[in-house]
């Protein structure tokens, strides 16, 4: 018995001291290793697209939320130089403003608004069928047009109008929601930016505070511009239309205010309603829709928008069309609405990248000299 517990502990023991073999599945190649951890890399960042892709709106409605986040951001500041309160306080009297502003419209406004809407298709229709008429009597071609054909080529030329935005309530379900996303981000702006920034490398920390912040201003003086420029146009329309006796004066300053968001294609389609419906009132009042057009377009272009640019990114007018037309076909009516924003936030981006660079380049010069 005790030769055998003896012989046991000593098979024990030789097991103990037994190197293991690799396995089949073990990979010794250094190559090897270095292509299967590309190839992991490069499958990771293809299923994140992917993911991306899908979840396109709802990425989409989050960037809107940060920008209704920054407008407000941009309020409270600006009401900090005339009140010295605590910001919170601010915060709220911005947003009630805001609220006060929305129920006025409705209330006072929307009714009036609601009856001019009804008309405005049947005049707009009414004058392009005019045009298909003339354009037909002068050889140019037998026009065949009607609402659905021009809906239709809107949709075609833009990007279909996606779940989240396509319907009246889904429109105003995505517009409370941007509203509160944005309500949320404006109370503590600095802890979704240390929470993003917690899940980055140390070394990299610097630069993340550095480009948000870049951004942060840039995009608070974007859109201060922009709602100046929706608020000169708007006003300026309305008043310019009751003026002159241009029909529908509130819908056209509003849908004129609304547009101005767009920049380029925001300013065409403006100006295309307000001359149809200023040429359904006679020629005189359709000369002076031309001339409201041009006069507003001329005050924002070359008063409002060079004093933004100055202090902030300086899109070119090519640049930020294309993106238009690309986030628009791609990613339907909010990428349009949103194309102005998002490339001024990669130009940043990529601004900070090139100056970045630029430093490392004079520190390697500078050491190995």
């Amino acid at each position: 018995m005790a030769a055998t517990r003896k012989t046991t502990g000593t098979r024990a023991a030789g097991a103990d001291t037994h190197k293991e073999a690799p396995g089949p599945t073990e990979i010794r190649s250094q190559p090897v290793r270095t292509e299967l951890l590309k190839a992991g890399i490069w499958l990771g960042l293809a299923l994140l697209i992917g993911v991306c892709i899908i979840l396109i709106q709802p990425i989409l409605l989050i960037f809107a939320g940060i920008v209704m986040a920054s407008m407000l951001d941009g309020g409270t500041r600006l009401l900090g130089r005339i009140l010295p309160i605590a910001r919170g306080w601010r915060l709220l009297i911005v947003c009630l403003s805001l609220l006060v502003f929305m129920v006025w419209t409705a209330m006072f406004a929307g009714s009036q608004i609601a009856d001019q809407a009804a008309t405005l298709q049947t005049v707009v229709m009414g004058q392009i069928e005019r045009v298909a008429a003339w354009a037909s009597d002068h050889g140019m071609g037998n026009f065949q047009l009607d609402t659905k054909t021009i809906s239709d080529n809107f949709a075609g030329t833009f990007g279909r109008v996606t779940a989240a935005v396509g319907s009246v309530l889904g429109g105003l379900t995505s517009l409370v929601m941007i509203i509160v996303l944005g309500i949320f981000i404006a109370i503590e702006p600095r802890l979704y930016e240390r929470g993003v920034a917690w899940m980055l490398p140390m070394k990299s920390r610097e630069n993340f505070y550095i480009t948000t912040a870049r951004m942060g201003f840039t995009l608070r003086r974007l859109m201060a511009g922009r709602l100046l420029g929706m608020l000169v146009e708007g006003v300026g329309t309305w008043l310019a239309c009751l003026a002159v006796g241009i029909p529908m004066a509130a819908l056209m300053g509003l849908l004129t205010g609304l547009l101005a968001f767009i920049p380029n294609i925001g300013a065409i389609v403006s100006g295309v309603l307000l001359v149809l419906v200023g040429f359904s009132a006679g020629t005189d009042t359709g000369l002076w829709a031309i001339a409201i057009y041009f006069i507003v377009q001329t005050v924002d272009g070359y008063l409002i928008v060079p004093m933004v640019a100055k202090k902030t990114v300086d899109l070119a007018p090519a640049l930020v069309l294309g993106a238009q037309i690309l986030f628009g076909a791609l990613l339907g009516l909010m990428g349009l609405f949103l194309a102005d924003p998002i490339v001024a936030m990669i130009k940043v981006a990529l601004e900070r990248e090139a100056e970045r660079n630029a430093g490392n380049a004079e520190t390697k010069t500078a050491t190995g000299s």
